[in-house]
């Protein structure tokens, strides 16, 4: 390919935070050059897209496709399921006190990378590289990509290559990293009873086992032990686990088949302490890795990736240098404060049940008591959860 002149910006990462931003900045007519290798393998795991994340792939047009294979999650239960002195009242949110259609949409990963990746393919502003970028070199005006084959020079870098960023490193920029005594558990369920797209949540001493609806009598899981459980329920045989996750589940869907293959994924926090510098933008995990609790993860990389792409193409109708530090401020400035709220409150909760002080518990259950009984602060926990309802140029991002 040699060095492109035509692209101002790079998108480096394949994942659903990059292929976003890529179809953002090729919607918006940006050049812009996609690295994208092929995935080492397919993607199990599943997403729970919230309203803000369905309404921006909907501008992006690619959400019509994926509707049909997404399960729309219309309410939250949450069961106190502790053994503990003081326990929580169970609280049911309901997307229509929002006056919306679902709170979001649960979508296999495998099947969110494919319609954006083939709606990526269709936009001529985009270059699809299928070759990983192994080093990364930042000069004042420009950063150099190198692939093992040619170079690529260009003015802007968004960087969503994943927790072991190569761009991240290449710009210097440190984690924050915090360690929990967890371990998640996520595979895919078949169920005898239908789930009525509602997504219960247990809380336990460990953290939360989590039933997310999936299409037909289906369901995501994620299940948070301590470690130790983890190697007990991982040596299991998949009738044996079937039983036991139906039993922690209280028999809510019936009897439970195992759809699929496992994953087990130690729980931590790691958020980078710059999202922007020399002329890279990180996005999704590049810049914060959070556990699997609350639906933060990749709605927050989807936030970033319509961010920066918006920036992006305001800079080049402004004349202005894609990738100097207006850009990088501007972006720092509307990501910093989301991403550092979330992953606080997921912390919070998740230290909330690990904790054996009794105040915590007397805490966490009036909060609870409080947002069953109080509609208005009930509506206001959930619109919270939610965060943005628009994401897109003009709405409230």
């Amino acid at each position: 390919m040699g060095s492109k002149s035509s692209a101002q910006i790079a998108v480096v990462g394949g994942g659903p935070s990059g292929l976003v931003a890529a179809l953002a900045l090729g919607a918006a007519g940006v050049e812009t050059v996609l690295f994208a290798p092929p995935a080492a393998a397919e993607d199990r795991r599943t997403t729970a897209l919230l309203d803000g994340s369905v309404q921006a792939l909907k501008q992006l047009g690619v959400w019509d496709a994926l509707a049909r294979q997404s399960a729309p999650l219309e309410k939250l239960r949450l069961v106190d399921a502790t053994h503990r002195l003081l326990r929580a009242p169970e609280v049911l949110f309901s997307c229509d006190e929002l006056g919306l259609d679902a709170f979001g949409h649960n979508v296999e990963n495998e099947n969110l990378r494919r319609e954006l990746r083939a709606a990526v393919e269709r936009l001529t502003a985009i270059e699809v590289v299928e070759r990983a970028v192994t080093e990364v070199v930042t000069y004042e005006d420009h950063v150099v990509l190198q692939t093992g084959a040619d170079d690529v020079s260009v003015r802007l870098v968004v960087a969503a290559d994943g927790r072991n960023s190569v761009c991240r490193h290449a710009a210097g920029i440190e984690t924050d990293r915090r360690e929990f005594p967890q371990v998640a558990l996520t595979m895919n369920l078949r169920h005898a009873r239908p789930h009525d797209n509602v997504s219960t949540e247990f809380h336990t001493e460990t953290g939360p086992f989590t039933l997310v609806p999936l299409p037909g009598r289906r369901s995501s899981l994620v299940c948070v032990v301590d470690p130790l459980q983890a190697e007990e329920l991982s040596a299991l045989d998949d009738a044996t686990l079937s039983r036991e996750i139906e039993r922690r589940a209280h028999s809510l869907l019936g009897a439970m088949e195992i759809d699929g293959a496992r994953g087990k994924f130690p729980l931590s926090i790691e958020t980078a302490r710059q999202l922007a510098a020399r002329r890279l933008a990180l996005v999704g995990e590049a810049g914060h890795l959070l556990p699997p609790i609350g639906a933060q993860g990749l709605n927050l990389g989807i936030r970033d990736a319509v961010t920066i792409a918006e920036l992006a193409a305001e800079a080049i109708e402004r004349g202005d240098d894609v990738g100097g530090e207006k850009i990088a401020a501007d972006y720092e400035k509307r990501r910093k404060p989301d991403v550092g709220a979330r992953a606080a409150v997921v912390e919070l909760f998740n230290r909330s049940l690990l904790s054996g002080f009794l105040p915590a518990h007397v805490a966490r259950a009036a909060g609870l008591e409080a947002a069953a009984r109080v509609g208005p602060l009930r509506r206001a926990i959930m619109r919270q959860g939610l965060g943005p309802t628009s994401l897109m140029r003009g709405g409230k991002a």
